[in-house]
């Protein structure tokens, strides 16, 4: 079955369809980021209007390698959660298709996307297995015992990690998305005379809190005026190790927590260089394995979506082609087994 995956819920549109017969994926994907810069982040009408722009014209391009419409066995596209705006963009073009073409269609939960996202690879993830979901948008250690049954063990109670790398990097006048530009600087030195707390590790619990990271580099920053590169290079490392040591504690706590032996890191920052080798050393050191997605299919994109979709709609799931509904906020837990 070849399903068409559309992922539009913040500034990547990204086409893909997915042969579930031999796992064979063509994709595009176009990144907004040019279009945002100058504003230092997502500006919301403006991604939804360039979902309309990019999206008809990435899909006709794959429909010229699959051959055609008709070569579509059903349609998957991210319900959400997002940004509405550009949501709407993705699942009316969905649905639009599936009316034409009287296909199945499906509205995937965005994390779900990223959470399947290793099993792309030929190298699977074994059930059950604990998930860090870390994003701009999202930081979340989740208990997944089958496809569609999760529990989440802990998230963040302010901001997701991927935001606190771009207001840091923001902080030290790194262009956006600051995020990567800050990865790559830490990554430049072996150490740092600065050194950040690692944020609710002191108590028990799976929860995340990184607000406190970010005023710590804010204090740091005021109190060394003007900034030289030297400074910026410390700063950075010692804020991503900081943040790369608090997920390693909360990881190993769920892994012990849960019994589970595999551990499976996805979302944007999921790529992270830093995070992949501390991960996988302490992986090594509890006879554990942790699974990262190809880099390609860290951040968002549409091949997830097609594949969280073939699942769901293998194991006889569908919407009503009507249905308009489209979710800002939606809990992974709320979702059906597959």
């Amino acid at each position: 079955m070849k399903v068409l995956g559309i992922e539009s819920s913040c500034d990547e549109t990204g086409i893909a369809v997915y042969d579930s017969n031999n796992g064979q994926i063509w994709q595009r994907l176009y990144s907004q980021v040019e279009k945002h810069r100058e504003y230092g982040g997502v500006v919301p009408e403006l991604a939804s209007r360039d979902h309309v722009a990019k999206a008809a014209p990435l899909l006709e391009e794959i429909l010229g390698e699959i051959g055609g419409v008709s070569a579509i066995d059903s349609i998957a596209y991210t319900r959400g959660p997002g940004l509405i705006g550009a949501l709407m963009v993705g699942a009316n073009l969905a649905r639009g298709l599936a009316w034409a073409l009287d296909k199945p269609v499906l509205g995937v939960h965005h994390m779900e996307g990223h959470l399947l996202a290793p099993m792309l690879a030929q190298d699977k993830p074994e059930l059950p297995f604990v998930a860090l979901l870390v994003s701009g948008g999202h930081t979340m250690l989740v208990d997944v015992k089958r496809l569609g049954d999760y529990r989440i063990l802990g998230e963040s109670l302010d901001d997701a990690v991927g935001e606190a790398f771009d207001k840091t990097a923001k902080l030290l006048g790194l262009p956006y998305p600051g995020g990567p530009e800050l990865a790559a600087l830490a990554d430049s030195v072996a150490k740092s005379r600065f050194e950040f707390p690692r944020p609710m590790t002191n108590r028990p619990g799976l929860e995340f809190s990184f607000s406190g990271l970010k005023t710590a580099a804010l204090n740091i920053v005021k109190k060394n005026q003007p900034l030289d590169d030297s400074l910026r290079v410390e700063i950075a490392h010692a804020f991503q190790w900081a943040v790369v040591d608090t997920l390693r504690i909360k990881c190993g706590r769920a892994l012990e927590e849960t019994g589970h032996q595999n551990l499976v890191v996805a979302g944007g920052v999921g790529a992270n260089r830093c995070l992949r080798e501390v991960l996988e050393k302490q992986a090594g050191e509890h006879a554990a394995r942790v699974y990262f997605p190809a880099v390609e299919y860290c951040t968002d994109n549409g091949a997830m979506i097609a594949y969280a979709g073939a699942l769901r709609l293998l194991g006889g799931q569908s919407d009503d082609v009507a249905d308009s509904d489209v979710r800002a906020r939606w809990s992974l837990e709320s979702l059906s087994p597959i």
